[in-house]
């Protein structure tokens, strides 16, 4: 099963995206076999840093590095997968300026719980930045009434436990970009969430 033949934006009726950076993971994944969906922000500018892109894309270097950093060896996207994580993009369309507006995030989460929907064993879910938190929100308000993540600064909330429908929940942060290479502190975080995840699907 590939994902993008299932999830698909008809009308692209946001103004703040860059739609011919639309990406949707096309790659074969045995659903059944998902424990971790880990949701970042957005596909990259160049179509060819996304996580799934052929060679050496930068999503999928900083994302291995964090693997690593957590003490989960691994050294392709293969290897993520086989481990029971599926990587993905809250928003589906590359960004045009450095924020992406609430409404955005609202129109492509609708995109995102068709995705989730497609993995019925997941345990984790992981949010990977502000924006990947936004659009889990708005999955939970629409089918729970309630927010799953509070609002506040991540760091505050963390070490916090978070559940939706009995499935661990992680605010954390982005794991892609050039931020990432340079946010010590966040990295940390990111790889004690990480180890954290990768524990409850033993």
């Amino acid at each position: 099963m590939e994902p993008v033949e299932y999830v698909k934006c008809k009308a692209f009726p946001c103004p703040d995206i860059n739609t011919g950076g639309y990406l949707v993971p096309a790659v074969e994944v045995d659903p059944e076999k998902v424990k971790v969906v880990m949701i970042s922000e957005a596909p990259p500018e160049n179509p060819l840093d996304y996580f799934y892109a052929s060679g050496e894309p930068f999503y999928l270097k900083t994302t291995l590095q964090a693997f690593n950093d957590a003490g989960i060896p691994v050294n392709s996207i293969q290897e993520i997968l086989d481990r029971g994580f599926y990587l993905t993009t809250a928003v589906k369309c590359a960004k045009t300026r450095y924020g992406i507006s609430a409404e955005t995030v609202k129109n492509c989460s609708l995109m995102l719980e068709k995705e989730l929907s497609l993995f019925p064993n997941v345990e984790v879910y992981m949010l990977m930045g502000d924006v990947a938190i936004k659009a889990f929100n708005y999955i939970s308000k629409r089918l729970t009434g309630k927010n799953t993540i509070p609002s506040g600064s991540t760091y505050k909330i963390r070490k916090e436990e978070f559940f939706y429908n009995g499935k661990r929940v992680f605010p954390s942060y982005v794991q892609t970009g050039q931020n990432y290479l340079i946010e010590k502190s966040k990295r940390m975080m990111i790889a004690e969430d990480l180890a954290e995840a990768a524990k409850l699907i033993k």
